[in-house]
């Protein structure tokens, strides 16, 4: 019996979810709710699609589709959320052996990549994969190019002190010489995650690069995912507002999403590892066992990222252009203009 891709409905998009929490591969913004939020943020439409062997699910492969003009493209994630990490996730196959697992793999993609094809053609598709997506042999197959990224991992499965004593003498030095009394750290709601957001746009702006993540999208994430799962962490110094993370819990891991930026006060406190500190213990007292520092690509930032030691983890970009499609630049540039 062959694989059926399809795109979802019904039962499938009610069991969506639950699909998405057994698989290794799924992450938050795999939820369908989240999958909506990107869609109506990105101006695109949401295609879910869904792949059977008989009853049984097999994978879940959300995709994009974003038109300019007559110029059909797919992303997954789609672009400008600052979203990490989409793509496919796999279900019912760690029991099975190699060769059957492999297959089982293998032509559930290539469903998946003939159906966005037929029903879509793309001129140009772009998917970006958490390094947990290791085996890519599929989409090279498929004519996809692969580029390997990398990010930082924490891990925090040793606990509290262990976790802390492998850090940077500067990162030690930074939180154990903060006094109690200058600053506060809690987790807030809306108005903070304006605040977070914001400052980093700004941040961005002042060197001239463009951040097109809004506060709108996260707060309708917020409203409307399960509670914790997006936490707005802030720093305040005599009452106002300092610095702040947006961390996503989902699973064992927990991920510094947006925030972090240095910022503009008149203070010696190292407010970022402040910050970072309190999410890692915050997330040790639940129990998670893997901090994504979300990004090691910047050499300037990997030598702050770099002190908390972390593990260096590959993720994977991975694009197709149809023949004579223009740069992906001018693609990216030419989907900002019309979103």
């Amino acid at each position: 019996m062959s694989i059926e891709v399809r795109r979802a409905t019904g039962d499938d998009v009610r069991g969506w979810d639950a699909f998405v929490e057994q698989s290794p591969h799924g992450n938050a913004f795999h939820q369908y709710d989240a999958l909506e939020i990107q869609a109506a943020h990105a101006g695109a439409e949401l295609v879910p699609l869904v792949g059977r062997k008989g009853e049984e699910v097999v994978g879940l492969f959300p995709v994009f589709r974003i038109n300019k003009g007559p110029i059909a493209t797919v992303f997954s994630p789609p672009p400008e959320l600052r979203v990490a990490y989409l793509g496919p996730v796999l279900l019912n196959m760690d029991h099975m052996k190699q060769r059957k697992r492999e297959g089982r793999h293998h032509e559930f993609i290539d469903g998946c990549l003939a159906w966005v094809r037929d029903e879509i053609r793309p001129r140009y598709a772009h998917i970006r994969l958490d390094g947990r997506y290791d085996d890519l042999r599929a989409f090279s197959w498929n004519d996809y190019a692969i580029t390997p990224q990398y990010t930082y991992h924490v891990d925090l499965s040793p606990g509290v002190d262990d976790v802390f004593m492998s850090f940077s003498s500067d990162a030690r030095s930074n939180i154990r010489n903060a006094p109690d009394d200058a600053y506060t750290i809690e987790e807030g709601g809306s108005e903070e995650i304006e605040r977070i957001v914001e400052q980093v746009a700004s941040r961005y702006e002042s060197q001239g690069i463009s951040y097109r993540s809004s506060p709108e999208f996260v707060r309708d994430l917020y409203a409307t995912l399960p509670e914790g799962q997006i936490r707005p962490y802030v720093l305040r110094i005599d009452g106002e507002f300092a610095g702040g993370i947006l961390a996503v819990d989902y699973k064992e891991t927990v991920s510094r999403w947006q925030g972090g930026v240095r910022a503009d006060v008149g203070s010696d406190l190292a407010i970022n590892d402040l910050l970072d500190w309190r999410i890692m213990r915050d997330a040790m007292d639940r129990g998670r066992t893997t901090y994504d520092l979300v990004g090691a690509n910047n050499r300037r930032i990997n030598r702050y990222k770099a002190k908390f030691n972390p593990e260096l983890h590959p993720f994977y970009s991975l694009e197709r252009n149809a023949p004579g499609m223009k740069t992906l630049a001018h693609l990216y540039k030419t989907i900002r203009e019309g979103v």
